[in-house]
């Protein structure tokens, strides 16, 4: 029998499973982690929030995200969207861990500009392992954007309360898109090895049939290949080639396209669906918008 998934719905909610007092704001709070007790009637129970997270831990939690473990080292932060899958899986007792937990409700910045542009943070969507990893300065930035939202909703509610903790966690938001950035720049050789690997992987979708068979890979079937999630994969792919992990796919595409038609007498439909096209017009439609030409065309001119 598939075991039952808790759903939390709310702020207040959240408060009370965790056996804290009621939240000062009914659509964020910062928890402070080592309030938290885990019990052991509370282990291994799947729960599905439908609030945004943001954390910083100094120490293994006993957590699950999905299929992965959280294994912190001091200064590391984690991000998850909505609606992910977690659930305890070792008890804790009061005072035993450090760090910070804030949760925030999409309510909170709806109708906002953070709201219309909260998918660019694509850290909400990585995995775990794909951890956010601070200096002392850079905790030190994060603590202050905190620190001004705990202040909001501790010592005065108002007119602008809402307002101004929602710049404050844009603000908090930018930081760490900085921090990742300079994360991924200064991972670069093992990130190289990443964008080599997944040319690779294509090299081989391609030599083994799967492209004509399956049609083009997908994200997630790249990310796979590389352990990666599909937005950190993407976002990695951008920061060290300036193009997307779906224009590696449809570049890799259309170069094999380009040999095709000037080493081939095949006609153009037929090299659409060599390529994993079920209809041809799909295949000239992308040949055309990277080349500048329809593939008959490109065949005519001859030019490579």
């Amino acid at each position: 029998m598939t075991q039952e998934i808790l759903k939390i719905k709310s702020i207040s909610q959240l408060h009370e499973i965790l056996n804290l007092d009621k939240p000062k704001h009914p659509l964020i709070t910062v928890i402070d982690v080592s309030d938290i007790v885990i019990t052991k009637d509370m282990l291994n129970v799947k729960t599905s929030a439908n609030l945004y997270y943001i954390g910083m831990k100094g120490a293994d939690c006993g957590m699950r995200y999905g299929r992965h473990h959280y294994d912190f080292g001091e200064g590391v932060m984690a991000f998850h969207g909505p609606n992910q899958l977690f659930y305890a899986t070792t008890e804790k007792e009061f005072d035993e861990n450090s760090g910070w937990m804030l949760f925030f409700h999409p309510d909170l910045i709806r109708n906002t500009p953070l709201g219309d542009t909260i998918e660019n943070y694509t850290f909400f969507s990585y995995d775990v392992y794909e951890a956010l990893h601070l200096s002392d300065k850079e905790k030190q930035t994060i603590r202050d954007c905190v620190a001004k939202i705990k202040e909001e909703y501790n010592e005065r509610i108002d007119n602008h309360t809402q307002r101004v903790m929602v710049s404050s966690l844009e603000l908090l938001l930018n930081y760490c898109s900085r921090f990742y950035e300079r994360q991924f720049n200064t991972r670069t050789a093992q990130n190289k090895d990443i964008v080599t690997k997944v040319e690779t992987i294509l090299k081989d979708y391609y030599n083994s049939g799967q492209l004509t068979e399956y049609g083009p890979p997908s994200l997630s079937f790249l990310a796979d290949k590389v352990n990666l999630s599909h937005n950190y994969l993407s976002d990695l792919l951008k920061k060290e080639t300036g193009r997307s992990a779906k224009d590696h796919v449809n570049d890799f595409i259309v170069n094999k396209a380009k040999n095709l038609l000037l080493s081939t007498g095949d006609s153009v439909s037929q090299i659409a669906y060599d390529l994993g096209f079920n209809y041809p017009h799909y295949f000239s439609r992308l040949f055309k918008s990277k080349t500048g030409l329809t593939p008959q065309k490109y065949r005519e001119v001859g030019i490579n």
